[in-house]
């Protein structure tokens, strides 16, 4: 790989990787007071510059995107199972148009709960199969219909990477 592509790729990476630190101090540590807009928008912020992290660290597009991928986490020395490489997560909220469709072709249902805010654990009386976007802004964990997402491991291993990328970008 060229060498200047490897400084951009970097200088990217940590560009990301700011632009998420920027949306995790965007986000609320009171559960009383905040602006339920500005959440989602972080979250959203969040989840997206992971991807775009992902995407260059774990391409799946063809054989040289998939050959770069390799090469910059060989020299940053990332897990190949390091938690950005899952992207479910963004995809979830990036084609959300997509899910709401499949909702509604697949479930009889009325009940819809959406964008919710949930300080507790869930226990076994919640409707998680019916609750779709929840942030629980006590402890950070993001769920999608009945799966979870811890954002403090996001935002540590996107901090981790931006750590190894540091030394070789320009910024």
């Amino acid at each position: 790989m060229n060498p200047l592509a490897e400084i951009v790729y970097m200088g990217e990476i940590v560009l990301q990787s700011e632009i998420a630190k920027r949306a995790e101090n965007r986000l609320p540590v009171d559960p009383g007071n905040f602006d339920h807009i500005e959440v989602w928008c972080s979250i959203q912020s969040i989840l997206v510059a992971a991807g775009n992290i992902s995407k260059i660290l774990w391409s799946h597009s063809n054989d040289k995107s998939i050959a770069r991928s390799k090469r910059l986490r060989k020299m940053l020395n990332i897990d190949d199972n390091n938690i950005l490489s899952n992207r479910k997560f963004r995809n979830h909220f990036e084609h959300y148009d997509e899910r709401i469709q499949i909702w509604f072709e697949n479930k009889s249902s009325s009940i819809y709960i959406d964008l919710s805010f949930n300080p507790f654990k869930p226990t076994k009386w919640s409707l998680p199969k019916n609750s779709h976007r929840e942030y629980n802004q006590v402890n950070r964990i993001l769920t999608f219909r009945g799966e979870t997402l811890d954002l403090k491991e996001v935002l540590n291993a996107i901090e981790e990477i931006k750590l190894k990328c540091k030394p070789h970008t320009l910024m």
